[in-house]
């Protein structure tokens, strides 16, 4: 059974189950700031260097209210003016320095949390793709992604500013007046009390904004795609969508608000304690003067202090809201960077190399269900039996074809009818396939059909059982070999919003011109491209929209065609297009199916009569197995849906029947339909 904590993350409650701000935590988060030490220690000094020259304009104040100008000491004044203007000078040069380190150390934690967290996500199996929303994703990777850098540039020197302007501060004042310092710091405590539950509060609110921001990404990221934008005009779904979009914006909306109030409130309060020690200090300080027991230039220095004082206390009592807040953006980070990942490559996995293609499904069975959802079918089986009704068909759990996420394509079969809820989308699936066997793949929707595609390419793996390319079990290989000998032509085909010649070169990037040109020809792709005004440069759209369906498909098999692998998977539907690109990719199919072991979802008679076997599943069962001939004198289900599905009209049929020996069936169809 798979794992199933990836699940418990996406089922549950955002509010439940969430990281705790502890010592763990924090740890974890240094860690991110090790490789930066350097840099941060700069930063750090800088800071304390700045901290302490600020301290310098107050003494100076005071010099020259009660010496300077009493005593009518021009040289003096003179040393003093220039000393006002060389302190800011050098402070602002120490902050250039400071900013440079501070963004450097900034951006390089913004650099390795996302590459961290993007080769974390690429590694994931399917199911989690399956489950998870794009907006949520990307969501991770902007908004998260910085706040948690924040905590690090941002947060924590000012904790080190803080401190230092704070302990310096206090140093100043006591050497001043210790009495006027005393009264200063009695209302300090009414700055720390309120912190605490306005940090959990705006914790709460920040996690809550961000999962609304995440909402609102998605959306645009559903809607405002291509495929989001058909969809919406051709079901005029319009006026839902922007309400729907308005439902979520207002929560942005009203959270922001929520968030910004609660802090003007909490500010405002930190500014009247503020206030209210000024008041004292001014009051008390103003009857010393009044007594001739302090001077005019140490009640103003000490009223200048009085800002560098209250200043760190208010952020330092604001810094654990502010913290806590950053934390936020570390734990939905983690949360993603500690998805477990289901399918790893052994320490010893073995390079395959040289493959012939010879395959072996070793009583195969596979099912979707994580362990959590198949103890709730359990229990949703279990309740209705317990009443005498029966057991219960978990539809809940699972899909009506039995899946999750990898739907199996329907195509255009209104024949078929959707098998029932199982819990098994394979079960105790066994074939053997010879190199460079054709072989297809026959059944109702829900079958099995594209299980056993995605299965061999180790998109998901196995549940029981064992799938073996020449000899190799996949669990024992690695990914990437794999995959340089597996090519894969959807039904749905996707090309990147860049060039025809980058979309092919993904496929190999070191092939040259006249290599791509060689597949397009086989493909019979080429000379569409070479009518385009940019030719192999033209730029096909987002998802290739700017192509036809026949004419992206035809790509995509120029693309695998380039690859040139030993394994292929092919869904050939083409029920959406017409009969002249339908003819193009059969005959495209001929070069791509030589020499390779090939699995199709057959769609036509004339791949299945060109098959070496057929493969009939049903409710993730092997049938029935054989040749075209072989299957219909059994009289099952293969000739039922022969009957239904894939039996031609009489003339085409007797087109069929009477091809010569050794002729290839699906180059008759070909012809037929050209």
């Amino acid at each position: 059974m798979h794992s199933g904590g990836w699940w418990s993350y996406i089922a549950s409650d955002p509010s439940k189950g969430k990281p705790k701000m502890d010592r763990a935590l924090l740890l974890r988060v240094a860690g991110y700031a090790r490789p930066y030490k350097w840099q941060i220690l700069v930063v750090l000094t800088t800071i304390v260097a700045v901290s302490l020259l600020e301290l310098i304009p107050p003494l100076i104040l005071r010099q020259l209210i009660d010496v300077t100008l009493p005593d009518g000491n021009m040289q003096q004044l003179t040393y003093l003016a220039l000393a006002l203007i060389a302190i800011p000078v050098i402070t602002g040069l120490i902050d250039v320095a400071e900013r440079y380190y501070s963004s450097r150390a900034g951006e390089g934690i913004i650099f390795d949390l996302r590459q961290q967290m993007y080769g974390h996500l690429s590694s994931l199996a399917l199911r989690f793709f399956t489950y998870t929303k794009s907006g949520e994703v990307v969501s991770r990777f902007n908004s998260d992604v910085v706040g948690a850098q924040n905590a690090i540039t941002g947060t924590i020197p000012n904790i080190v500013v803080n401190i230092v302007t704070l302990v310096s501060t206090l140093f100043i004042m006591f050497s001043i007046e210790w009495r006027l310092t005393l009264l200063a710091v009695i209302v300090v405590p009414l700055f720390i009390l309120p912190a605490r539950r306005v940090a959990r509060l705006l914790r709460t609110i920040r996690r809550q904004a961000m999962e609304y921001n995440a909402d609102m990404s998605n959306i645009i990221s559903e809607t405002l795609g291509i495929n989001g934008v058909l969809l919406v005009k051709t079901f005029g779904r319009a006026r839902q969508e922007k309400k729907r979009f308005s439902d979520v914006n207002t929560n942005v909306r009203d959270i922001g608000i929520r968030r910004a109030m609660v802090g003007r409130w909490f500010f405002m309060g930190l500014g009247l304690v503020a206030a209210l020690g000024t008041a004292l200090i001014y009051w008390v300080g103003g009857a010393m003067v009044i007594n001739s027991t302090l001077t005019i230039g140490t009640i103003v220095a000490f009223a200048a202090y009085l800002s560098r004082l209250y200043g760190p206390v208010s952020s330092l009592s604001n810094v654990q809201v502010e913290f806590a807040q950053s934390m936020v953006s570390f734990e939905r980070v983690f949360e993603y960077l500690d998805l477990p990942v289901e399918i790893e490559d052994k320490p010893d996995a073995v390079v395959l190399s040289d493959v012939s293609g010879r395959l072996q499904f070793d009583n195969v069975s596979f099912t979707y269900l994580t362990a959590e959802q198949w103890a709730q079918v359990d229990l949703a089986e279990a309740a209705p039996a317990a009443n005498g009704q029966g057991p219960a068909t978990p539809a809940a759990a699972v899909s009506s074809n039995g899946k999750q996420g990898g739907q199996e394509q329907a195509g255009a079969a209104p024949w078929t009818t959707p098998v029932a809820a199982r819990r098994w989308a394979l079960r105790h699936f066994s074939s053997e396939i010879e190199p460079g066997q054709l072989i297809a793949l026959v059944g109702r929707s829900g079958a099995g059909k594209t299980t056993i595609t995605y299965l061999l390419p180790r998109l998901y793996d196995v549940t029981e059982g064992a799938i073996r390319v020449d000899g190799h079990d996949l669990r024992d290989v690695t990914q990437e070999s794999l995959a340089e000998q597996i090519g894969i032509v959807p039904q749905e085909t996707y090309l990147f919003h860049d060039t025809i010649r980058n979309n092919l070169l993904y496929a190999r990037p070191d092939a040259v011109d006249a290599e791509l040109v060689a597949a397009c020809k086989a493909a019979n792709i080429h000379d569409f491209i070479a009518r385009m005004p940019d030719g192999y440069d033209t730029v096909v759209g987002e998802r290739g929209y700017r192509l036809s369906g026949g004419e992206k498909q035809r790509l995509a098999i120029a693309r695998v065609i380039l690859k040139d692998p030993r394994i292929l998977i092919l869904d050939e539907a083409t029920s959406h297009l017409d009969s002249e690109n339908e003819a193009l990719i059969q005959s495209a199919l001929e070069p791509l199916f030589h020499g390779r072991t090939s699995l199709v979802i057959a769609h036509r008679l004339s791949t299945i009569l060109a098959a070496d076997k057929i493969l009939v599943l049903d409710e993730g069962e092997l049938v029935e197995q054989g040749t075209h001939d072989e299957l219909l004198v059994k009289n099952g289900l293969y000739k039922a849906l022969y009957e239904t599905q894939f039996r031609p009209e009489p003339a085409a049929e007797a087109e069929f029947t009477a091809a010569p020996s050794g002729t290839n069936p699906l180059a008759s169809s070909t012809a037929q339909k050209t």
